[in-house]
């Protein structure tokens, strides 16, 4: 796909039309297409925006963005965030504008996704072997020279499959052994050994190229820093072991991946002691939460918190609902529940009160319990609300919030909605 016909694709999504389909957005936009009706920059409060809705912080997604493209830049890692947290490719595009080496993605369906609308490189941190899926992949391979995909690898038997569907491609693909995070962790390879038994059965093809090692340390059993920083250096003494046993002979890089949201403080100073290898080394770190981040999980583990020197990100969300029922003094219920709320991880909070165009803060309401389309909200004396005031609510992880709303407005500060996403999940 060109860069042209990538712009196009995006100029696509402003060109569908506003209808029954997209939760929260005013009724009486229906009909116009997505960029008519930002570019009439209403507002979330007073502007027919019906609740509940879902907006995201235009100042706070930009900087987030910026804060993880310096970062990456300030430690000499490229970085490749993951594209399953928001499958929203407008947001992949800022990514990559800000920096981003690529999109990491998890199934097929999202690199479809993504080569949709242009993305030129992925790196897909699953072993592949859905020959369908592979088919595909080695066409879009063969028929794109300036596509590149980055597998994972665990087992002899995912080889093996992965060349019986790759038969007759002209492009390999690349790959790179997972190395597991240890006994009981999610997937990978347990054991040295056992990953040059996978090396050498890649060797063995013409359908797969080996192009370095990976792996996941958020999956590192009772994870601390201790623990994380040792199964990162054994990421990186496998793949110095690889490249001294010539197995990266012929390639322009060597990579070495990993980070995902919780510790890439970690991945910065393990990955700054790699030492000179064979050819040049992609540091490749791979955190995608940081976009939207949160107001629960990812505002308690981001590694900002253990260096504040570096930063801080900002959470980007609030999901608008409005009081519907006020029973008690110590009860309320909210227009929003598990259908419009992430709740996997932590219940939303309760963080601000608007009434008659002012806004001040949620004292004494906590949300204790979602149904499909409630919140149940616990009221203190101090609390001062009423049937039809809008509640905003934070959420945590970003992954199970950005899946249930498939247009997202983007509001600046005082409300004028500016942009739209489009999610595809």
């Amino acid at each position: 796909m060109t860069a042209d016909t990538a712009a196009e694709s995006l100029a696509r999504l402003a060109a569908e039309r506003v209808d029954h389909r997209f939760k929260g957005l005013p009724p009486d936009a229906d009909g116009l297409t997505v960029a008519e009706l930002a570019g009439q920059r209403r507002n979330l409060f007073a502007g027919g925006f019906a609740t509940p809705v879902l907006a995201l912080s235009a100042e706070r997604l930009e900087h987030n963005l910026k804060l993880m493209e310096t970062y990456a830049a300030r430690h000499g890692l490229a970085f490749a965030p993951h594209g399953k947290t928001s499958m929203a490719p407008q947001l992949f595009q800022r990514q990559i504008e800000h920096g981003a080496w690529g999109i990491t993605l998890a199934v097929p369906h999202q690199v479809r996704v993504a080569r949709a609308f242009g993305t030129r490189r992925v790196f897909l941190a699953n072993e592949l072997v859905d020959a369908a899926a592979l088919r595909w992949i080695a066409a879009e391979l063969d028929t794109d020279p300036r596509f590149e995909l980055v597998c994972y690898v665990d087992s002899v038997r995912g080889v093996e499959l992965m060349d019986a569907a790759l038969r007759g491609a002209t492009r390999p693909v690349d790959v790179v052994v997972e190395l597991a995070a240890g006994e009981g962790a999610r997937t990978g390879v347990r054991t040295e050994a056992e990953c040059a038994a996978v090396a050498d059965a890649v060797a063995a093809t013409r359908t797969l190229r080996l192009v370095g090692v990976a792996g996941y340390e958020g999956e590192v059993p009772k994870a601390d820093t201790e623990r994380v920083t040792a199964w990162l250096r054994r990421l990186v003494a496998l793949a110095v072991d690889f490249d001294e046993a010539g197995r990266f002979a012929g390639l322009d890089q060597i990579i070495v991946s990993a980070g995902g949201s919780a510790w890439f403080d970690a991945v910065a100073e393990v990955f700054a002691e790699i030492p000179e290898l064979s050819l040049p080394v992609l540091k490749l770190l791979r955190s995608g939460a940081y976009v939207s981040h949160d107001d629960g999980h990812y505002r308690k583990l981001t590694p900002f918190n253990r260096v504040p020197e570096e930063g801080a990100l900002e959470p980007a969300f609030r999901l608008w609902t409005q009081v519907v029922s006020r029973p008690s003094a110590e009860q309320a219920f909210v227009n929003a529940g598990k259908r419009d709320a992430a709740y996997d991880l932590d219940l939303p909070f309760a963080q601000v009160i608007r009434r008659d165009g002012a806004e001040r803060p949620a004292t004494g309401v906590s949300v204790t319990a979602l149904s499909d389309q409630h919140a149940w909200l616990a009221t203190t004396p101090e609390a001062d609300l009423e049937v039809g005031d809008w509640v905003g609510l934070g959420l945590s992880h970003p992954c199970t919030s950005f899946d249930k709303w498939q247009l997202i407005p983007v509001a600046e500060a005082d409300g004028t909605v500016v942009d739209y996403v489009r999610t595809f999940f």
